[in-house]
């Protein structure tokens, strides 16, 4: 059951920066998310979206710490570091 909360902390993880990068792009930009990720690609400027979007790990972590969910927490962590080293290579 460990691992499986792993592999669950890791896709939350994944899927709050997506929401946050969605978040980011369509309140503080002109662009639709979709146009937005292939101007930012161009631009090289998808990392730090991806970065900015991360930010909203931040508050999945310190919830799940709270509810007591340590497992989950640390999915969490892994997913930003594999975003981390995606973003590296992008």
């Amino acid at each position: 059951m460990k691992k499986i909360d792993i592999l669950f902390g890791v896709l939350i993880g994944l899927l709050g920066a997506t929401l946050g990068s969605f978040i980011f792009i369509e309140v503080f930009t002109k662009y639709t998310f979709t146009e937005g990720i292939l101007i930012m690609k161009s631009e090289g400027n998808l990392g730090k979206i991806i970065t900015l979007g991360a930010i909203l790990n931040l508050i999945i972590f310190f919830v799940l710490l709270k509810k007591n969910k340590e497992m989950l927490a640390r999915g969490v962590v892994l997913g930003t570091i594999i975003l981390t080293i995606i973003t590296l290579f992008v």
